[in-house]
């Protein structure tokens, strides 16, 4: 069991470590960052609001799979968060090839930095899921009439 915990934490820390990368590079050079990620210009023309709006939303996934590290009774609500992101961005990515504005070789080439971690935090929210600890449901005698 010690081995899946650890396998858990190093795909979190892949995801804060990618997330929190992303998020610094996209608000301080999102120039930088819109030439330097592969087939990023073939998307559109640069726009920075738009590069820095998501690299705010990829901020908020790192800062949300780190405060669940620390915080375990809110472990599976922060992961779950941060993950619909991911799974929503994965599904957009799926969505442009179903469409035909991109060609099915993207999801290859995506597959690290989009595919893989809304994988990560899927596993990991499952698993984060399957180790919480449930308080008994006590009610107390008088509200009921006892």
């Amino acid at each position: 069991m010690q081995a899946i915990k650890y396998l858990v934490l190093a795909m979190v820390w892949f995801n804060v470590v990618l997330a929190g990368w992303l998020s610094i590079h996209m608000l301080y050079d999102p120039e930088g960052w819109y030439y330097f990620v592969p087939g990023v210009t073939d998307t559109g023309f640069f726009n920075q609001h738009f590069i820095r709006d998501i690299g705010i939303i990829q901020g908020f996934v790192a800062i949300a799979f780190v405060l669940g590290l620390s915080r375990k009774e809110r472990r599976v609500e922060l992961w779950s968060a941060a993950t619909l992101w991911l799974i929503a961005h994965g599904a957009f990515h799926i969505w442009e090839v179903i469409v035909g504005i991109c060609s099915p070789s993207v999801i290859v080439r995506d597959f690290p930095a989009v595919s893989l971690p809304a994988a990560f935090g899927i596993i990991a929210t499952l698993w984060a899921c399957s180790r919480r600890q449930r308080a008994p449901l006590s009610v107390p005698a008088a509200s009921i009439g006892l």
